[in-house]
């Protein structure tokens, strides 16, 4: 991890949202801004493994949920085309060289994409209360 910046934390929200049977499919916004909400106090509180590094999290939204907005100590970025996986690739290329990031997600496919750019993985579970 670089001393001069955060760990760089992505957030696949789709695929985290998706990964417990609670019902998200019927509020798909609902459910990325409980998400959303819910990282930002896990990072307010440095609860949880990787936020007692004090990361810069972002959050990947998609589809219904495009409109999620950032709240302080989560910037949002929306996927053009509801490609989430694209956008998260070219949050974690476009990042400084060195710099520490992990992706959030249980996607294989994804997981394969983001560790070939140098980035670490961790699953959902991370993100569940």
């Amino acid at each position: 991890m670089s001393a001069l910046l955060p760990v760089l934390l992505v957030v696949d929200s789709a695929n985290v949202v998706g990964s417990v049977p609670d019902g998200w499919w019927r509020d798909r916004h609902g459910a990325a801004v409980r998400l959303r909400d819910r990282i930002a106090a896990y990072a307010a509180a440095g609860e949880r493994r990787l936020f007692t590094d004090a990361p810069e999290v972002v959050l990947v939204v998609e589809g219904a949920a495009r409109d999620v907005g950032p709240v302080p100590g989560v910037r949002v970025e929306q996927a053009d085309g509801g490609d989430g996986d694209d956008k998260i690739v070219e949050v974690v290329a476009a990042r400084a060289p060195g710099r520490a990031c992990v992706v959030v997600t249980a996607d294989r496919e994804l997981r394969a994409r983001v560790t070939a750019l140098g980035a670490e993985v961790a699953g959902p579970s991370l993100l569940r209360p």
